[in-house]
């Protein structure tokens, strides 16, 4: 099939991008800047120039295609006010992505982060929260998956808080550059928060098989590690950067300082049952070997 994907030139996107080529889709990727442009084409894409407020071109985007990935968000982190902006941005995007494809049956898949549940992992079956600095996120999700009783089939990934590649990505990504900035590999409280993560080539694979024969409707986990622990994640970023890995005030991390700080593993039995999706890369710790100091 013909591919349309947002944000195909991220570190999940470009993953995604050269799985769906090799399994012999094409693919079109929107494309903001002309390096943007420049990935896309040399990976074998088509481009589309754009951005996720260009929502006609996004609409034309999603009609002219046989299946759309949307993965694009802003990722500014700078404030609240920043955040709420990129919520709002996105928010509109896969509405119009989503109309494009109303009463086709054509699929659309979209990304959220795996939910919280108290005292376990998080499954499938979990409700996203709406609440919190990205609660809006979880709307746009929602929004999208209801297309299903509209003709579209609709799907939402739900991605861990690290897909990492090479020792890069995500929120151990963040506190990376955070211990780069600072000096130090923080964490907040005593870092017995647990985060789950998946290799971005692992997560790609989910992408294809979610997009080739996911039901209307359905949510899915790509999760390879269940939890780590952070202090565990940071003692690695600190150890590779040569700095101390300590406890730092939560408010150290901004807007995120919340989300940081709360224990959210996640299971993925459902989604490896359902779809024979297995993980086969790296777990994170491994991965974050690969820092460079």
């Amino acid at each position: 099939m013909r591919v349309f994907i947002t944000g195909g030139t991220g570190l999940i996107g470009s993953a995604v991008v050269a799985e769906l080529l090799a399994a012999g889709h094409a693919v079109t990727a929107l494309a903001r800047s002309d390096a943007s442009a420049k990935k896309a084409t040399e990976a074998g894409a088509e481009v589309v120039r754009g951005g996720l407020t260009d929502l006609d071109v996004l609409r034309t985007g999603a009609q002219q295609a046989d299946g759309v990935v949307h993965l694009a968000f802003s990722n500014d982190f700078s404030s609240p006010e920043a955040l709420a902006r990129a919520v709002a941005e996105e928010g509109a995007a896969l509405g119009a992505l989503g109309d494009a494809l109303v009463g086709t049956d054509r699929p659309l898949v979209t990304v959220s982060g795996t939910p919280h549940a108290v005292g376990r992992a998080s499954t499938e079956k979990d409700p996203l929260s709406t609440d919190g600095a990205v609660g809006g996120r979880s709307v746009s999700v929602q929004r999208a998956l209801d297309l299903a009783s509209r003709g579209v089939r609709s799907s939402a990934i739900r991605l861990p808080r690290t897909v990492h590649n090479e020792g890069d990505g995500g929120f151990a990504g963040l506190l990376t550059q955070i211990a780069r900035r600072t000096g130090v590999a923080g964490y907040p409280g005593d870092g017995t928060q647990r985060w789950p993560a998946v290799h971005a080539l692992d997560a790609a694979v989910l992408f294809r098989l979610v997009l080739e024969k996911a039901p209307a409707g359905t949510a899915w986990h790509a999760v390879a590690d269940e939890g780590d622990a952070v202090r565990d994640i940071t003692a690695v970023i600190g150890r590779r950067l040569g700095l101390p890995s300590e406890s730092v005030p939560e408010e150290s991390f901004g807007p995120l300082g919340p989300i940081f700080a709360t224990d959210q593993p996640s299971s993925s039995a459902l989604t490896r049952a359902a779809l024979g999706w297995q993980p086969t890369h790296p777990g994170l710790l491994e991965d974050l070997e690969k820092i460079e100091p």
